[in-house]
């Protein structure tokens, strides 16, 4: 008898950032500048978190207009380490399970490493690799544009 197993599959992506933790962190924690340094087009808040209105248990609904169709994508805040750690996982919109995502900030002298690992199951055995596929430049765009993000609200006005 033939068996498929449920592989999990990770995607993870590193930047540099000349911009301290807590700015790169505030960036992460507030959704409504997601659509300035990532491929979303926009973002509304559906449920407010615990504490705050984007704190843990907050649900946060992202949208993307691009093709090959829109994706609409809502996301529980699962973790949050001030200025350390910011955590997600998708509730709908992705064609996945149990997708997480935990962005890890590292200041390390010079700024900040930003290190995102997404982890996630293929709702359909053996197609986890074509979602990793077509999410993993998604990722690296996120970190990317975090990074510059960050470091232009963080540098000097040029004069």
């Amino acid at each position: 008898m033939y068996q498929m197993v449920h592989r999990r599959h990770t995607i993870e992506a590193t930047a540099h950032t000349p911009a301290p933790p807590g700015a790169v962190y505030d960036l992460l924690r507030d959704g409504s500048t997601w659509p300035m340094w990532t491929p979303i087009n926009s973002f509304r808040l559906e449920r407010a978190g615990q504490d705050e209105p984007e704190g843990v248990g907050a649900i946060r609904v992202f949208r993307t207009v691009r093709a090959p169709k829109p994706v609409t994508m809502r996301e529980r805040v699962a973790e949050l380490v001030p200025q350390r750690r910011f955590s997600y996982e998708a509730l709908s919109g992705l064609a996945v399970r149990d997708y997480r995502a935990d962005v890890d900030l590292t200041p390390d002298g010079t700024g900040t490493t930003i290190h995102w690992r997404s982890a996630f199951n293929a709702k359909v055995p053996g197609t986890g690799w074509l979602y990793r596929r077509a999410l993993e430049p998604v990722i690296r765009r996120c970190v990317a544009g975090l990074a510059a993000e960050s470091a232009r609200r963080t540098s000097p006005a040029e004069g």
